[in-house]
């Protein structure tokens, strides 16, 4: 047998969400189209105790309601750990709280974004470098995304390809080596997930002033989220 895929666990997602829709690692497990028992799951948030590096093919890092500006002791263990992955370059997607993780890790800034929460279905820009990106060549610019932040990447780290921004937030995406990628967005949300998350943000959007209807009335569809994710499992078979 091969070794597991690892899931770092940053969190969970909202009870009533959970209830009816699973949590983190099972969306990501489906857009991977990876079975579960080929995966291991190591909840980072609750002390659960990460694995040797040899013994796993690849890394995925969850989102969370976390914050990694707040440096929780388990979050800078993390951020440590995956530092080191990186440098190894073994096979690693980091997805929000993930992405933001790892820039975190690498030497990057990651704080509240000035401009506010970024909710729903997003058009964001590719860069040129994402032309011969393995997640992101081949598809349209502007991408529809998934999103729901509140904190964002300010400063990349230095030594990484910038693939991709939007108007809220400029790091969108981006790659480390060869094969280590962090994502602001999320392609593993479905529509239904990111309803729930516009809806749970509806007060903070609303003080903001954001339209929370006009966003939860144009949360749509994304069919790329499951190609990068399918483009990121298929460097690990």
């Amino acid at each position: 047998m091969t070794n597991p895929l690892l899931i770092v666990k940053t969190g969970s997602t909202m009870p009533d969400l959970k209830a009816c829709c699973g949590d983190f690692e099972d969306w990501m497990l489906e857009e991977l189209d990876w079975p579960k028992s080929e995966a291991l799951v190591v909840d980072v948030s609750l002390g659960e105790i990460l694995p040797e590096y040899y013994a796993i093919c690849g890394i995925v890092i969850t989102g969370s309601h976390a914050m990694v500006s707040d440096r929780q002791p388990w979050s800078e263990a993390t951020a440590a750990w995956l530092k080191t992955a990186a440098e190894k370059q073994i096979p690693t997607l980091g997805i929000c709280y993930g992405h933001q993780l790892l820039a975190h890790a690498l030497g990057g800034r990651v704080e509240y974004n000035p401009k506010g929460r970024e909710v729903g279905t997003i058009a964001i820009d590719l860069m040129p470098e994402a032309a011969q990106d393995p997640l992101l060549h081949d598809l349209p610019s502007p991408l529809e995304v998934q999103l729901s932040h509140r904190q964002a990447v300010i400063d990349l780290p230095e030594n990484v390809v910038h693939l991709a921004r939007s108007g809220m937030a400029e790091h969108q995406a981006f790659r480390y080596g060869e094969t280590v990628w962090g994502l602001q967005f999320h392609p593993e949300f479905s529509p239904r997930v990111t309803q729930a998350y516009a809806t749970y943000a509806r007060d903070g959007l609303i003080n903001e002033g954001f339209d929370a209807d006009r966003i939860l009335e144009t949360i749509m569809p994304t069919p790329n989220g499951p190609t990068i994710m399918r483009r990121f499992a298929g460097l690990m078979r």
